[in-house]
C-alpha cells in the first residue's frame, strides 16, 4: 500500500543511512518535472539526492530584501511540506545549502537556472522574480512527508526555465459577490503557486461597487449594498438577504503589497461606461435619464449606463481613475468597455449633441454611438497615459475603433485578439469558451475532459502573420461570481484547471503534452489537499470510452483514469465495489449494458462513473 501511494504521488524512494548504520531512514525523492512544466529538465534519480534536514541553510545575498523574503518563503514551504525548520542566512554557503542569487546574464528576467547536487542547490534568477519562480519549482518538487521516519529530498539535476508569456493573469470578480481581504490573500497564494504574475481585480459592477473612492463616498455608502440576490435562474428565486461589502483604500493597498511580495501585480478594473448601475444608484445625475435607479438583484446586461455626452460624467470617470491610480501602481489600468448598450445614448439629447459636436457619422463598421464610446474611452485613456500607465479593456472596445495605446483583453472569443494584433495593439487572450472557469456551460464538462479543454487552448492563432504574433502578450483565466457565493465553489471552479492554465501561460508548446501533464498532476493535487484547497473531485473519476463495434458484437469499452488507478466495474447495473471485476484491458460486449466503474486509491474510492449501451 505504501508503494502504491508513493507511485501515485509521483515521487521515488531512496534508502539513505543516517548517523547510525543500524537506523536506515527512508527518503522520498521528488521530481523536477513539476507543473508548469519547466522548459528544460535533466535529473538523475539514481544519484544520492539533496536531502532536507534541520541543518539545511537557505543563503541569500546580504542587503537584498526581496531575496531575503524569498528565502523566508522557501523556508515556510519546506516547513509546510516536510515539517522541518531550516535556517535562512547571509553567511557564506557551506555544504547542505540552498543558495539564492540574481544572475544578470540570464536572458529572461523571469527565468531561472537551478542546479541540484547531493551537497548543495544553486538557484540563480534573471531577477528576483526569477528566483521566486525557481523556489516554486523547488516547493513543488518536494514530496510531502511530515514524518520523522521519512526524509524529503530533491533529485540531482538541472533546470533551465523561463516563461513563454510575460503576461500570465487571473481575474476574480468581487462586484457580484464580495470576498474578504483574508480570502483574497489565499487566492494570491494560489496564483503564486501556479506562476501567475497578474491578479486582475474586477472591483465594480451593476450589482455592487466595491472600492472606496474618497471624492465620491456614496459609491460605497449606497452602491455597495444589494437588497437581495437571484439564486436560481430557472425558478427566479431570490434569497431576500442583503449583500454588501467594499474595500477601503488601505485594504486595497494591503492587497497590492501582499501580491507584490509574491511578484504579482494587481490590475484594478473599474468597468465603464456600462456595468455602472452601482454608480448610477449612488449618483443618478451620471446617467442619461437621471431617473431614480435601483441596484440590480439579478444578473445580465442593463440599458442604463454612464451618459456618454455629459462632461460631468466624463469628469467623474477621470476622478475615479485618478484615485485608483493613487492606490494601484500597476502599469495596466482596466476600464472595461464591455456590454454597453447604446439604447439610452440613441435617445439622449446630451449624447446626440456630443455626437454632432464631434462630427461622428455612422460607418459600415462603426455606429456613431459606438464611436462616442471610443471618444469617451480615449478621453479616459489620456488620464491613464498622462500618468505613465496603459489602458486595458475588453474586446468590445474594437466596435468603435480602438483608442490609442489600448491593450485588448479578448473574451468573446479569439477574434478580438486577432483583430487587435493586426492593428498592432497588444492583446491578452481570455476566451469564454476555454478560460472562463465559472461558465455554467463549461462546468458541465467533467473530469479530465474539463482539464483538456483548458490545456489544449492555443493563445497565438496561426491566422496571424509571424510579425503579428508578438502582439499576443499573454493569456488569463477568469472567475465571474454571479453564481459563486463562497470559497468552496470558487476553488471548485478554479482547481485543478488553474494547473492547466499555468502551462498555457508558462510552457513553450513544444514542451507541452497533456498525457504527461496528467502524470504530473497527482503531486500538485497533494499540495492542494495539504493546503486545504477545495478542488473538483471528479478528476478522480473513471473515464468510460465506448466505441461501437458492430462487426465484433455491439461495442468495445475502455476505462482509464488520469493516474492509472486500479479500476473495478460492473455491466449489469449493480453498484461496483472493490470485489467487482478488476479492469485490465478493453472489454467487448454484445448486448445492452449499464456500465458502472470506480477507481480505487490509497486515499479512497472515487464516485461512480456510469454509462449505458442501449438497444438500437
Amino acid at each position: 500500500m505504501k508503494k502504491k501511494l508513493m507511485q501515485w504521488a509521483g515521487v521515488g524512494m531512496w534508502m539513505a543511512f543516517g548517523l547510525s548504520a543500524c537506523s536506515p531512514t527512508k527518503t522520498e525523492i521528488g521530481n523536477l518535472n513539476v507543473i508548469p512544466q519547466p522548459q528544460e529538465v535533466s535529473q538523475d534519480i539514481q544519484a544520492p539526492p539533496f536531502v532536507i534536514n534541520p541543518q539545511t541553510g537557505i543563503v541569500y545575498p546580504e542587503g537584498n530584501e526581496k531575496l531575503q523574503r524569498t528565502a523566508e518563503f522557501l523556508a515556510s514551504y519546506i516547513k509546510e511540506a516536510t515539517g522541518i525548520t531550516v535556517r535562512t542566512t547571509t553567511e557564506a554557503a557551506k555544504k547542505n545549502s540552498i543558495i539564492l542569487a540574481v544572475d544578470s546574464s540570464i536572458p529572461n528576467k523571469e527565468g531561472y537556472q537551478l542546479e541540484v547536487t547531493s551537497e548543495n542547490i544553486h538557484l540563480n534568477g534573471g531577477s528576483e522574480s526569477g528566483v521566486f519562480y525557481g523556489i516554486q519549482t523547488l516547493y513543488k518538487t518536494l514530496p510531502l512527508t511530515k514524518n520523522k521516519q521519512v526524509s524529503a529530498a530533491i533529485p540531482v539535476g538541472t533546470v533551465n526555465d523561463y516563461p513563454r508569456f510575460g503576461y500570465r493573469g487571473f481575474m476574480v470578480d468581487v462586484g457580484r459577490h464580495y470576498f474578504p481581504v483574508s480570502y483574497l490573500k489565499q487566492i494570491i497564494d494560489m496564483l503564486a503557486l501556479h506562476n501567475v504574475n497578474y491578479f486582475h481585480w474586477h472591483l465594480t459592477e451593476d450589482q455592487g461597487w466595491r472600492i472606496e473612492i474618497k471624492k465620491y463616498p456614496k459609491l460605497t455608502e449606497i452602491g455597495s449594498i444589494r437588497p437581495r440576490t437571484l439564486i436560481d435562474r430557472e425558478t427566479q428565486t431570490y434569497d431576500e438577504t442583503p449583500h454588501s461589502g467594499f474595500y477601503t483604500q488601505e485594504e486595497a493597498k494591503e492587497i497590492v503589497k501582499y501580491a507584490a511580495d509574491r511578484f504579482i501585480t494587481v490590475i484594478p478594473e473599474v468597468d465603464l461606461p456600462g456595468h455602472m448601475m452601482g454608480a448610477l444608484v449612488s449618483y443618478p445625475e451620471l446617467g442619461c435619464t437621471g431617473c431614480p435607479y435601483e441596484i440590480p438583484c439579478k444578473w445580465g446586461v442593463f440599458p442604463d449606463v454612464l451618459c456618454g455626452g455629459n462632461d460631468r460624467t466624463l469628469q467623474f470617470a477621470k476622478d475615479v481613475l485618478n484615485e485608483i491610480m493613487d492606490i494601484f501602481p500597476s502599469p495596466y489600468i482596466h476600464i472595461g468597455g464591455d456590454e454597453c448598450p447604446k439604447i439610452r445614448w440613441e435617445k439622449c439629447p446630451a449624447c446626440q449633441a456630443k455626437i454632432r459636436e464631434l462630427g461622428l457619422k455612422d460607418t459600415p463598421g462603426h455606429s456613431k454611438e459606438n464611436q462616442l464610446q471610443t471618444y469617451f474611452m480615449s478621453e479616459v485613456g489620456k488620464v491613464i497615459n498622462d500618468r505613465g500607465r496603459k489602458m486595458l479593456g475588453w474586446d468590445e472596445m474594437l466596435e468603435g475603433g480602438l483608442a490609442p495605446g489600448a491593450t485588448v483583453m479578448s473574451w468573446t472569443g479569439v477574434k478580438g485578439g486577432i483583430e487587435a494584433a493586426r492593428l498592432h495593439h497588444d492583446a491578452i487572450m481570455t476566451p469564454i469558451q476555454f478560460l472562463y472557469f465559472s461558465n455554467p456551460t463549461y462546468n458541465r464538462i467533467k473530469g479530465t475532459k474539463s482539464l483538456e479543454r483548458v490545456y489544449t487552448f492555443e493563445p497565438v492563432s496561426d491566422e496571424l502573420a509571424t510579425d503579428e504574433q508578438k502582439y499576443i502578450i499573454g493569456t488569463q483565466g477568469c472567475i465571474w461570481t454571479e453564481w459563486t457565493r463562497d470559497s468552496l465553489k470558487m476553488e471548485w471552479q478554479i482547481l485543478p484547471r488553474m494547473a492547466a492554465l499555468s502551462e498555457i501561460q508558462w510552457t513553450e508548446p513544444s514542451h507541452k503534452n497533456f498525457d504527461n501533464f496528467l502524470k504530473r498532476l497527482p503531486a500538485l493535487l497533494t499540495i492542494y489537499r495539504d493546503r486545504g484547497y477545495d478542488f473538483r473531485q471528479d478528476i478522480y473519476d473513471v473515464n468510460i470510452d465506448i466505441v461501437p463495434a458492430p462487426d465484433e458484437g455491439k461495442a468495445k469499452i475502455a476505462f482509464h483514469t488520469f493516474d492509472d488507478a486500479e479500476i473495478h466495474y460492473t455491466l449489469d447495473g449493480s453498484v461496483p465495489d472493490v470485489q467487482s471485476p478488476l479492469y485490465t484491458d478493453t472489454i467487448q460486449v454484445n448486448k445492452d449494458a449499464i456500465i458502472q466503474a470506480i477507481a480505487v486509491r490509497p486515499q479512497g474510492i472515487s464516485q461512480i462513473s456510469k454509462k449505458e449501451i442501449g438497444a438500437e
